[in-house]
């Protein structure tokens, strides 16, 4: 029966955030109170169970998506993305349009949304598919398909942030692994650009349809270089993976004041605000109104408290799985061999994203679902939920279509038809969502 509601549960979310318009938060929270109570737990537990995942899971990440919002406000209203690109661009040569957006969009897409992403790139896009007289879909679609990689998989990306404080996962191992797999990703969204949305033809001449838009950025005189724009990204990056590295039980950095110093600085908190700091320094002339609560920094943290909401009500959702006990009867359906186990957060991500379109309310509700089910599924190690959080971001892609706000952004500012964007949008997120998943397979046979 546990079982049973918890099916049930997961309908309704998808039902009243899809066709009731109702707000992931309140769906969220709904569900978590309906199912502890139908699943016969007492009353004041399911309430002690909501306000401790709640207050929980906002405690451990809360903080970390404000900053790397923070990031991708500057980095998107600086002009720093559009440098990223244009040095990317160079690198690859002009007749590699689809490689150089590829590039770029997988960088770009680690603290800014893919939303943005494409809204301040597709201009450079159209310049350079129409310079090297190449159809307009090969480069808008390796475009997508790089965000997309990193948005879903690699913090400080929210949704993976998100994920990773639900699950308890070390963020550390959640980036080494997600790089590793987004690149898999990568190549197969270039591939599939390069391969089949290159024989759809899209005049890169034609003027594309505007839509009504909150992510078109408000670009500075003076952008920043590319080295200085990638900075607040890696930087912070770089911070987290060494910490992780220096807590090794091996202890390879050994012991002492230094190492002390880098855990500390590695720490998510603190390598995210000091990414931030780092950011600060991308206008041209930064001035006080851009940190205050109408400027820059007041957007991003609106922007990041709908996600940190909606984190929270899913680690509320996930606790009272949790304490019903629903990890028992989960083992009568998946060994506890991690090979197959880790295939059932890609397929519960996918089912929800392709239900009711957003990326990220599709990572949080299948990593509150997948909370009390990792020790169940032998996939409670450090390295296994690294590689479950992953599994999920790859599920997350599967796939993008009309109930998706992103396939609208890629359609309209891309001239695609609708059809067009089923072909290739759909299309495209299946085949690297389904890539991904193949990868993190492949690994956990390995690693695990």
């Amino acid at each position: 029966m546990l079982i049973l509601w918890l099916v049930l549960a997961i309908v309704f979310i998808v039902i009243a955030t899809a066709k009731l318009k109702l707000h992931p938060f309140l769906a969220l929270l709904i569900a978590a109170f309906g199912y502890g109570l139908a699943a016969g737990m007492d009353p004041m537990e399911v309430v002690k169970s909501v306000n401790a995942g709640f207050g929980g899971t906002i405690g451990y990440i809360g903080i970390v998506i404000i900053a790397g919002t923070i990031i991708g406000v500057f980095l998107e209203k600086s002009g720093g993305a559009k440098s990223i690109a244009e040095k990317s661009l160079a690198i690859t040569g002009e007749k590699n349009v689809p490689l150089a957006m590829g590039i770029v969009g997988w960088i770009v897409s680690m603290p800014v949304f893919c939303d943005s992403g494409f809204v301040i790139l597709s201009p450079l896009n159209k310049a350079l598919s129409k310079k090297a007289k190449i159809t307009l879909a090969a480069g808008a679609v390796a475009l997508s398909l790089g965000l997309y990689a990193t948005h879903t998989m690699v913090p400080p990306t929210p949704g993976p942030v998100a994920a990773a404080g639900i699950l308890k996962a070390d963020l550390g191992a959640v980036i080494g692994w997600g790089i590793v797999v987004s690149l898999v990703a990568l190549v197969a969204g270039w591939l599939f650009a390069t391969l089949y949305a290159s024989r759809t033809y899209i005049d890169p001449n034609e003027e594309t349809v505007p839509i009504e838009t909150e992510t078109a950025p408000v670009q500075q005189s003076k952008a920043p270089g590319a080295l200085k724009s990638i900075i607040p990204i890696l930087l912070p990056i770089a911070l987290i993976v060494l910490q992780s590295i220096a807590k090794y039980p091996s202890k390879p950095f050994g012991e002492g004041p230094v190492v002390d110093w880098i855990i500390f600085f590695g720490q998510p908190v603190v390598a995210l605000l000091i990414g931030v700091a780092f950011a600060f320094m991308l206008p041209e002339k930064l001035n006080r109104d851009m940190l205050s609560s109408s400027g820059w920094v007041g957007e991003a943290i609106l922007a990041a408290a709908s996600i940190i909401i909606i984190t929270g009500s899913g680690g509320a959702f996930g606790k009272v799985l949790q304490n019903s006990g629903i990890a028992d009867e989960i083992k009568g359906l998946f060994s506890a061999d991690t090979n197959l186990g880790i295939l059932l957060p890609f397929i519960i991500a996918a089912a929800i994203k392709t239900a009711q379109g957003s990326s990220t309310v599709s990572i949080i509700t299948t990593a509150g679902i997948m909370a009390p089910l990792l020790a169940t599924l032998g996939l409670d190690g450090e390295t296994a939920r690294a590689l479950v959080v992953i599994a999920i971001g790859a599920g997350a892609m599967v796939v993008s279509h009309a109930n998706d706000s992103y396939f609208w952004v890629v359609t309209q500012f891309s001239n695609m038809s609708v059809k067009q964007g089923y072909k290739l949008q759909t299309l495209g997120t299946l085949v690297e969502g389904t890539t991904a998943a193949v990868a993190v397979y492949i690994i956990a046979s390995i690693v695990l």
